[in-house]
């Protein structure tokens, strides 16, 4: 494992760190985690030398941090700095700070949080959070030992970023979203870039774009890797871009198969800052650009859109629209969506309520593709 500088901080954070929002579960439920596979995935991470852990209060429906609080039993919690999130949008009154902290480190089981994060600021949240008081609950909470560092994590456009960013001095660290298809989305390469200049540690998420960037890619794309001298996995590629930036401290991966933590602890093994060549820079510049020919679809699968109240299965369905325009709008497709979608779970059920856009952390036109599936997968006859 290779381990790089976070922040100002006298502490060195391996190259990947371990996401708990995308572990294995049972039947397809996210709320159901498969228990035994998820601990053994964590702690073989642990083992092969990660030290940071990362989940948050909705992940899994509220369950990853009881699962998390498991897998760091037995003598792995000592091993390793743990970080999660408040959930910012539910708090409402300054109580709330201590309730939803108090209530995470039970879940936890775990006497302190090392990184604590306010989850996902954007324009809405980030004044209240101020106004109510959130820095100054920090200190206290710091002093009473329930927190050990303060953060964010971020979705929003880079003018708030750069706002926030003003009271870095309250900051250790803070999560951004960032892959090579992303470079100029919300914070982008110029918020990594003042976040670094500030002292920040920057943990990044979404490298591998929810997985859509790891997948068997389109021909068009999978030409340009076969130019590569140097061949990898395209998961590889996407993480080894991330990583060949200085500024970056730990890149977070959402891994839900032993496959890809071994796979991915082998990846950070051979990773480092500049370690890319111009030609192989070029290449992913290339493949990006096919990607965007094709028309790919931003959605991560983060799932914060649901439960759609009409019962509308939106990652899935977002994820057959870019499969279908990924693959040169393969008919075979078509067949796929009805393999996986229901007459009550199709498109045609969406009312245009905007309820999906406004949880939505990419802001996707989720009610235009959803019109636009309805027409492309009509319903058989």
């Amino acid at each position: 494992m290779k381990y790089r500088k976070f922040g100002q901080l006298d502490w060195k954070v391996s190259a990947l760190g371990f996401g708990a929002m995308r572990l294995p579960t049972i039947g397809g439920d996210s709320s159901k985690i498969e228990e035994p596979h998820a601990i053994k995935m964590i702690r073989y991470a642990i083992d092969h030398g990660v030290n940071y852990v990362d989940t948050a209060y909705p992940y899994h429906q509220g369950q990853s941090e009881y699962l998390v609080g498991k897998a760091l039993k037995d003598g792995y919690r000592e091993k390793v700095r743990l970080a999660t999130k408040m959930p910012s949008w539910l708090v409402e009154k300054y109580e709330d700070f201590d309730k939803y902290l108090n209530e995470q480190l039970e879940k936890l089981d775990t006497n302190h949080i090392d990184y604590y994060l306010l989850h996902g600021l954007n324009k809405g949240r980030w004044p209240k959070l101020k106004e109510l008081g959130v820095f100054e609950w920090a200190e206290k909470a710091k002093a009473d030992g329930r927190i050990k560092y303060l953060g964010f994590s971020f979705h929003d456009d880079y003018e708030l970023f750069e706002k926030i960013l003003e009271d870095s001095e309250n900051f250790t660290f803070c999560q951004i979203q960032y892959n090579y298809m992303d470079t100029e989305y919300q914070a982008g390469v110029k918020g990594l870039k003042l976040a670094a200049k500030k002292g920040l540690a920057v943990v990044i998420m979404e490298p591998i774009k929810g997985g859509k960037l790891a997948v068997t890619p389109p021909k068009d794309v999978q030409a340009v890797w076969d130019k590569a001298e140097k061949k990898r996995k395209p998961a590889e590629w996407a993480l080894q871009w991330v990583w060949n930036h200085p500024e970056v401290s730990v890149v977070l991966s959402g891994m839900s198969e032993m496959r890809h933590v071994e796979e991915n602890v082998e990846y950070a093994g051979r990773s480092g800052p500049g370690t890319l060549t111009d030609t192989e820079l070029s290449l992913i510049k290339e493949a990006k650009q096919a990607y965007l020919n094709l028309g790919f679809v931003g959605c991560t699968a983060c799932r914060y859109c649901m439960p759609c109240p009409q019962g509308v299965a939106i990652p899935e369905i977002l994820g057959l629209y870019n499969e279908y325009y990924m693959s040169g709008q393969n008919p075979e497709i078509k067949e796929k969506y009805w393999e996986k979608i229901t007459l009550e779970t199709h498109s045609t059920n969406c009312v245009s309520c905007g309820v999906c856009e406004e949880q939505c952390p990419q802001e996707l036109p989720i009610r235009k593709f959803m019109g636009e599936t309805a027409r492309m997968f009509p319903k058989p006859e």
